[in-house]
């Protein structure tokens, strides 16, 4: 194998396949990407055996072949290289060792047989839709912000994806148990059959890099079945194996008879969230909210820190309550607010609390409160 490629060309393609990679393997062959030279261009390949991504690249070809080399390091190489630079790579037929020289730098990286390296199939994948990135993207980061990370309850380490045919939606949904996240987009043509699925969390991460570096407006081709899937994303391609498992009735945990309204400046009460609950120095981050009257404050204390108050003014027409709430959580889903105010409609202190856009009525969170 011998061919010269930019090496900002190199770079990009390596930040998306080496990400894959795990730091620790068991497998020596999974530690590493392979390079498959043909005429024309260079496709890159890392693995984990659940997931696996291909990416395609320009590059001048002399000779066909392919290679196998150490993931990190080599993008750790490629990325300490200079800038504009051309990187020529060469492995001699049989050789064990993958040269690459840019300028008067030269590395010698070990390898392992191309021929080793494993694959992973398309075969069986039933359904098949369309959507634009930009779509994908606001499904996936407004709801992964609350995908579990127990791995005891490994059905919600990940993004809850199915189609409600009668209201023409494609719905993604994540919980912990603690907090939920709703978000919905039009179901694209050819989703309506699909089954319901769970999409692993490091898929998730792995398909959102890909889609930072394509236009909102790309088309990103989505392919499944019951137990893989298939994301082909500009000139790269993900595939993945899905979590085996059911993921919860979430609708039950959804209230729809909460009767107290408060709607608050966004923004502000994030950033009053933030600042009381500096002094809330246990691992829950607990914050108080006591309403009254168009009034909102927030209080925090700890046998540490001391105590934190702060009052805002908000649109709170109900009775005075109190009710307590994971500080981090409120902050999570402040972020995915996109209009200027946060609607909560809560039933009293103990049960969950809706939580809205109202730009937006295409999501909607439930938080769990706590005691305070």
């Amino acid at each position: 194998m011998k061919l010269a490629i930019e090496r900002a060309t190199l770079l990009k393609a390596l930040a998306h396949v080496q990400s894959v990679v795990e730091r620790r393997t068991t497998i020596p062959i999974l530690s590493n990407v392979k390079l498959d030279a043909a005429q024309g261009g260079i496709s890159l390949t890392a693995t984990d055996m659940d997931l696996l991504v291909i990416e395609q690249v320009d590059a001048e070809v002399t000779q066909p072949g392919a290679a196998t080399a150490p993931a990190h390091t080599l993008y750790d190489v490629v990325r300490k290289l200079p800038e504009g630079s051309m990187v020529a790579i060469e492995q001699a037929k049989g050789g064990s060792e993958l040269n690459l020289r840019a300028g008067r730098s030269t590395f010698d990286l070990p390898c392992l047989p191309a021929a080793d390296f494993p694959s992973m199939t398309d075969e069986g994948l039933s359904h098949s839709f369309s959507l634009a990135a930009g779509e994908l993207c606001r499904l996936f980061d407004r709801t992964k912000f609350a995908i579990s990370t127990e791995e005891t309850r490994y059905y919600l380490n990940g993004i809850h994806l199915h189609a409600v045919v009668d209201r023409g939606r494609l719905r993604a949904v994540a919980t912990d148990g603690h907090r939920l996240a709703r978000v919905e987009a039009p179901l694209p043509d050819g989703a309506a059959g699909m089954p319901p699925i769970i999409v692993p969390r490091k898929t998730v991460n792995e398909v959102r890099k890909l889609i930072d570096d394509v236009e909102a407006d790309q088309t990103v081709e989505v392919a499944l079945s019951n137990a893989r899937i298939r994301f082909k994303v500009g000139r790269a391609v993900l595939r993945s194996r899905l979590i085996d498992g059911t993921f919860p009735d979430y609708e039950r945990v959804i209230p729809t008879a909460n009767d107290k309204q408060l709607v608050a400046p966004a923004k502000v009460l994030s950033e009053a969230v933030d600042r009381v609950a500096t002094i809330s120095t246990d691992k829950s981050r607990a914050v108080k909210l006591s309403l009254a009257q168009g009034r909102l404050t927030l209080s925090a204390v700890s046998a540490d820190a001391g105590r934190a108050v702060e009052e805002l003014d908000v649109g709170y027409a109900s009775e005075p309550l109190e009710i307590g709430f994971n500080a981090r959580y409120i902050l999570d889903m402040s972020t995915q607010i996109e209009g200027e105010e946060i609607e909560f409609a809560i039933a009293d202190s103990g049960s969950p609390t809706l939580v809205r856009d109202p730009k937006d009525d295409s999501a909607l969170y439930v938080l769990m409160p706590m005691r305070v």
